[in-house]
This record gives structure tokens, C-alpha cells and sequence, in this order.
């Protein structure tokens, strides 16, 4: 199966070249590029079965290099996992803007630009998520954050030209702050591998250790936009053309998620900072959703949410119990698919209402009742009620912190609660002005949310456009996926809690090397 594993990234990089040389003949970029999403979550499928039954992760050294020499590629349970979620949510993201580019032309997504730049921005985050040392880590994020610079620039417009500035200061920022770790731990430990480092950092000092914990902490947070490092975000997505912010919200920020967690059980696991990271999941959940109930454009309120559950998953990370962590993965991969799918109805709302302005935006539920459907599942999903995987994710979550038992972590608990409540509160809020108001409610309306009319993008406008099948399409199978999410809880969370489990466990440097087959 190790032959299997570089196809993850090769195969989205050649994708992209063939896209690149097929100019702007739109069908093969197309075809290209779904063939391309389609074999990798063949492959990661596959990779995801022979590890969980196998039990014993795939490293692959590339090159043939020795250990540390070489790049080592490695694929575990969590690695696997979340390859198959992104690939699912890339292909149907990559559908919906077909659908898009093929009703408004090569407006917002120029066919040239728009397929060359997915799939490496696709590349870069399988190449995040099977990255077995940090420069490899540091790569994959560059090759994804270059992508992204194209992507969120699309249309050219000059909010777009904004907010991709900013975004691009900030991502800068912290990948320079993550490269000038990684030259830091090298310097200290002459290695970039995680399992070696893991090995040798009880050698340094302790307070070596905690400036270098803190540093990686601060780049990692910032890429998941965890408070107060949060404040880009809800700038920066909403202008985007819509699948763009859709893959954005879903999978960027959990790539961050996903580097804290592996630095957190494999590189830190003797390097307690787990008070810190409580209280700033909770800051991060308040302020979060509080900035999403001031919102009246759905995008924005929806990049506030984003922010806020963002907490939960840091959350479950400083419980640092094996069931915590397994949690922690099951919500991960629950508000990567959902939020996906949010973004994704909301940018059918804006085709046909002409706008996603809650203040503007209404009867939705008689003019497309199939919008309204696609809408309130994920929403109240993401709100958190039962059964969905939202409320599984939270109470599991919860449980663990229960264990615990400590007052910060009861404290954690209630705001957890809080939150979910609030975050139901504020897309409720948006179903029902948006979908259930008529012309007769207008005035009544306007008076009881009249302090939303200086909230940023509140007279938002753009224009009705039609909505191609493909794109109800991508959305409506986006939203059966939120529902297997449910449906099949059991399987998916048995294999999060190996995950957690596994994550604990140390792996020696030997094992590394059998695995490379070395």
C-alpha cells in the first residue's frame, strides 16, 4: 500500500499541469480535474481501511533517503481520515463551481486560472495532512496558502483585492513565525522529523521547550483562526466568490486544527499548556458566536460561527484525555462537511434572493423550498440540536470534560452550552426573516432588528442570477453527507476513538523506520 501514498499529492500537481496546458478549454479542465478529486478519495479510501484494520500506520520515505534525511510521507488513522473528508468536500465544491462558471461565464471563477489553482491548493492540504516532519508540514501549508492567494482574488474586484491583501499579511505573518520555529528546533535538535523531535525534546531545557511550544502555537492559531488571532477571518471569506469561501471555511482553518493537534499528542506531549488552551477555546466560542448574532449577512454570520466552533475543537484538544481527542476529530470532521455545506446554501440563497442580507432576504420558503431544506438541516445541525452529528460531536466533548471534572473545565462545559444555544439562535434567526417573512411582516420586522442596520454588508445587494442543477445538486448530496454523518455515528466515531487512542501512544523512531520499510 506505500506506493499508494505519494498519489495523494502527485497526482492533484499533475492534474493541475494538464489543466494549466489545457488553456481554457473548459470541459477537459473540468474532466480533469474530477477525475483527479475522484482517484484520490479512491485512494485514500483505501489507505483508510488498511490502516484502521491494520492497525500500524504507512510511512513511505521518498526518495529512498534515510530518516531524517529524506521526506517521510505518513499516513495513520487521523492522516487517512481526514484525506477522504477533504477529497469528498473538494469534489463537491469543484461541482458547484461548475455549475457556477458554466451560468455566469468566467466571471468569478476564470476557467484558465480557477482548476490549475484547486487542485494545488488541494495538493497542499493532502501534502499538510501526510506530512511526517515539519518542513514537509511547512511546505504543504505554503503550497495551499499560494493557491489560496489566486483563489480568493477571483473577479478582481476591489473588496476581493482588499481582503486578499489582509489575508495574505496575515498568513505571511505566520508563516514566517512557523518557519523561524522550525529553523529554531533544528538548530537545537538537528531534526525537522516528529518522531525525532519527540524523542529529543527532553533534552532542551524547559523553558527552551515552552518558547518553542508557544511559537508553533501562535503560527498554528492563526491558520485556525483561533481568538484573538481570529480577527482576518470574517473579513476576508465572505467577499469570495462562493465556492471558494465554501472550501475555505470548511477545510483551511482545520488544517491549523490539525497541525495543533498533531504537535499537541506527538512533539509536546510532556509540555502541559493546557490552562492556556482552555481558556482561550472559551474565549474563542464567546466571541465568536456574540460576533455572529451582531451580523446580518449570512456569510459573515457564518464566519463567525466558524470562529466559534473552532473553540470546541481546542476545546477537546487541552482535555487531552484519549476520548477528548477521538471527540475532537468526530467534530472536526462534522463542522468541516457542515460549515461546507452552509457556505454552499447560502450561496444558493444569494442567486435567487439577489442578496444574503437577513435584512433584505425574504420569502424564501414559498419562491424555493428546496433552498429552504438545503438551508435548515445543516444549520440546525451546526446549532447543535439531536440527533445530528453536531449534538454526538458536543456531548462527547462535554463527557470527556465531565471526566475531568475540574471547575475550568465545568466552566468550559456551561459556555460550551452557551454557545450552541446561541450559534441555533443566530441561523434560526436567519431562517426565519430570511425564509418565513412575507411583504405583510416587513415593517413588524424591521422594528425588532433595527439594530442591525449598521452591521457590516447589512444593505449587502448583488444581483438574481439562475441556479444551474449541478449546483442544487452539489449542495443536496453536501447535505446527505451531514446526514450520514448521523446515520453512521457509530462506525465513524469507533474509529475517532482509535484515533484518540493512537494519538497518545508514543511512536519510536525505529517503528518509523520499519514502517518506511528502512
Amino acid at each position: 500500500m506505500s506506493y499508494l501514498v505519494p498519489l495523494l499529492v502527485t497526482l492533484p500537481l499533475i492534474g493541475a499541469a494538464i489543466a494549466l496546458i489545457a488553456g481554457r478549454h473548459r470541459r477537459t479542465q473540468v474532466g480533469v480535474s474530477i477525475v483527479t478529486l475522484t482517484l484520490v478519495l479512491v485512494i485514500a479510501s483505501v489507505l483508510l481501511y488498511a490502516v484502521d484494520v491494520g492497525g500500524a500506520p504507512i510511512a513511505v520515505s521518498v526518495g529512498g533517503w534515510p530518516i531524517p534525511f529524506g521526506i517521510v510521507l505518513y499516513v495513520d488513522r487521523l492522516a487517512a481520515l481526514l484525506v477522504v473528508v477533504s477529497s469528498i468536500v473538494l469534489l463537491a465544491v469543484l461541482l458547484f463551481s461548475v455549475g457556477q462558471g458554466a451560468a455566469d461565464g468566467d466571471d468569478d471563477t476564470p476557467i484558465s486560472i480557477f482548476h490549475p489553482s484547486y487542485l494545488i491548493l488541494s495538493a497542499g492540504i493532502f501534502n499538510a495532512f501526510i506530512a511526517g516532519d515539519l518542513f514537509n508540514l511547512y511546505v504543504g501549508f505554503e503550497i495551499l496558502l499560494v493557491a489560496s492567494y489566486v483563489l480568493i482574488t477571483l473577479g478582481s474586484t476591489e473588496s476581493r483585492i482588499r481582503a486578499g491583501v489582509v489575508y495574505i499579511v496575515v498568513s505571511l505573518v505566520s508563516s514566517i513565525l512557523f518557519l523561524a520555529a522550525i529553523a529554531m528546533i533544528y538548530g537545537a535538535l538537528g531534526t525537522v522529523n516528529m518522531v525525532q523531535i519527540s524523542e529529543r525534546m527532553t533534552e532542551l531545557p524547559q523553558q527552551t521547550q515552552l518558547l518553542l511550544h508557544i511559537m508553533l502555537l501562535l503560527a498554528f492559531s492563526i491558520k485556525a483562526a483561533v481568538f484573538p488571532l481570529s480577527f482576518w477571518l470574517p473579513d476576508s471569506y465572505p467577499t469570495a466568490p462562493a465556492p471558494v469561501t465554501a472550501v475555505f471555511a470548511g477545510l483551511l482553518t482545520k488544517v491549523g486544527v490539525y497541525a495543533m493537534i498533531r504537535t499537541e499528542t506527538e512533539i509536546f506531549r510532556d509540555n502541559d499548556v493546557n490552562t492556556l488552551l482552555l481558556i482561550v477555546a472559551l474565549a474563542t466560542m464567546v466571541v465568536g458566536v456574540l460576533g455572529a448574532i451582531a451580523q446580518a449577512e449570512l456569510k459573515r454570520i457564518l464566519s463567525f460561527t466558524l470562529v466559534s466552533h473552532i473553540g470546541y475543537m481546542v476545546f477537546g484538544l487541552a482535555i487531552a484525555t484519549p476520548a477528548a481527542i477521538g471527540a475532537t476529530i468526530y467534530y472536526m470532521v462534522h463542522h468541516i462537511v457542515v460549515q461546507t455545506t452552509l457556505f454552499l446554501a447560502v450561496g444558493l440563497i444569494e442567486r435567487r434572493a439577489g442578496s444574503t442580507s437577513i435584512l433584505k432576504v425574504k420569502g424564501l420558503m414559498r419562491a424555493a423550498p428546496v433552498i429552504a431544506v438545503l438551508y435548515f438541516i445543516p444549520a440546525v445541525n451546526l446549532g447543535g440540536l439531536p440527533p445530528f452529528s453536531g449534538f454526538i460531536g458536543k456531548f462527547a466533548l462535554f463527557d470527556a470534560a465531565a471526566e475531568v471534572g475540574t471547575p475550568l473545565m465545568m466552566t468550559l462545559i456551561v459556555a460550551g452550552i452557551v454557545t450552541s444555544l446561541l450559534t441555533l439562535y443566530a441561523l434560526m434567526r436567519a431562517w426565519n426573516l430570511s425564509f418565513w417573512r412575507e411583504e405583510d411582516d416587513q415593517a413588524e420586522t424591521e422594528s425588532r432588528i433595527s439594530y442591525l442596520d449598521d452591521a457590516p454588508a447589512a444593505e449587502v445587494q448583488t444581483e438574481r442570477r439562475v441556479i444551474p442543477r449541478i449546483m442544487t445538486a452539489a449542495t443536496t448530496g453536501m447535505v446527505v453527507v451531514t446526514v450520514a454523518l448521523t446515520v453512521f455515528a457509530g462506525p465513524l466515531y469507533d474509529v475517532c476513538a482509535r484515533i484518540g487512542a493512537s494519538l497518545l501512544e508514543p511512536v519510536s523512531l525505529i517503528q518509523l523506520q520499519q514502517e518506511a520499510g528502512q
